[in-house]
């Protein structure tokens, strides 16, 4: 669809997405799903008889959203694309492309926010023990993806095959589950996105403090800090895990994936799903484990505004979904302090 554009638009969408990343710092993830809604938006333009951008106005994104609601979008894709159009109709107004801002006047659905996934304390416990309960022995844990019994997904990080590991299988068997316990301690002990764990590095790691520094949404950097539990994961997978699993291809990944390369997010999810099914737990992602974490923080009486900065986002309003799952201790307060409880 983008090289069908007519010359005019395509360079539009290819300097708004050097905008996107380069000035803006947004990531390749996120500039890809602008530049894709982009097309789309442009696409129904020039069906609509748009030869350039000046056509642009604003019956053009109604309908084109509308056109998007009679294909089954979810509300939550509406809102983004609605978005996406407002940011590319404001940057081409400021750019000259457009004689005004059309999108500043398009309205989007509210977006439905469902309520997080979140485990008990005990169900998130029993989750990052799981890889310790893994005998060293048996023939493949459960987050080996290249011949295991549980499943033969490849690890997407690792796809060459000439810089396969040099380690052997008993090495191996017993590297892998060091592994796994510290991905699932730091995902639940800080609450990182799983993207941000696994982009993180061996310099990133201060034993002394107790902290990571991670690099979120936008390339802001924050400090973490993390508990004793998830300590000693880091200290048993750097003594005796990584110097096992390392490679030319490693560099300075603090987490490693079956071939010696960086873990891919993917396989991380992977990695926490067949943990979760082997625990005989609810279907989980790395997210769910953030959704606990700050759950457990703000039970425990944590800040709202504390935990807005341990998860990293820009706006507290992201933060507030998690207290619906505190209000059963606001309950046994009222019960304890009020006289007519």
């Amino acid at each position: 669809m983008h090289q069908a554009l007519p010359p005019e638009l395509r360079d539009a969408v290819d300097d708004f997405a050097e905008h996107l990343s380069r000035v803006r710092n947004r990531s390749a993830h996120t500039v890809r799903a602008y530049v894709t809604d982009l097309v789309s938006l442009l696409d129904h333009a020039v069906r609509m008889g748009c030869v350039d951008l000046t056509g642009l106005d604003l019956s053009v994104l109604r309908s084109w959203l509308a056109r998007q609601r009679t294909t089954g979008a979810a509300r939550t894709s509406l809102a983004r694309r609605a978005a996406s159009a407002r940011a590319f109709s404001a940057w081409a107004h400021r750019a000259g492309l457009l004689p005004a801002d059309v999108g500043a006047a398009l309205a989007s659905p509210r977006a439905h926010r469902e309520l997080p996934t979140v485990l008990r304390a005990d169900q998130a416990a029993a989750l990052v023990e799981a890889p310790s309960r893994e005998s060293p022995s048996s023939s493949r844990p459960p987050s080996d993806h290249r011949a295991g019994t549980h499943s033969a997904l490849p690890d997407p990080a690792d796809t060459d095959a000439a810089a396969g590991p040099t380690f052997g299988a008993s090495q191996e068997a017993q590297a892998v589950p060091l592994r796994d316990r510290v991905l699932l301690e730091l995902l639940y002990a800080t609450g990182v996105r799983v993207s941000e764990a696994c982009g993180l590095d061996v310099g990133d790691v201060d034993h002394g403090r107790r902290v990571i520094r991670v690099f979120g949404k936008g390339g802001r950097e924050r400090s973490v800090p993390y508990g004793v539990p998830a300590q000693r994961a880091l200290d048993d997978w750097l003594r005796r895990g990584r110097p096992v699993m390392v490679g030319a291809r490693s560099g300075d990944a603090l987490l490693l994936g079956a071939r010696g390369g960086r873990l891919n997010p993917t396989t991380a999810r992977q990695i926490v799903g067949a943990y979760a099914e082997a625990a005989g737990l609810p279907r989980t992602s790395p997210h769910d484990l953030r959704h606990s974490a700050a759950t457990h923080l703000l039970e425990g009486g944590a800040d709202l505004r504390a935990v807005q900065e341990l998860l990293g986002h820009s706006s507290l309003a992201s933060t507030q979904i998690y207290t619906h799952v505190s209000v059963e201790r606001l309950r046994a307060a009222y019960r304890q302090a009020h006289p007519r409880a």
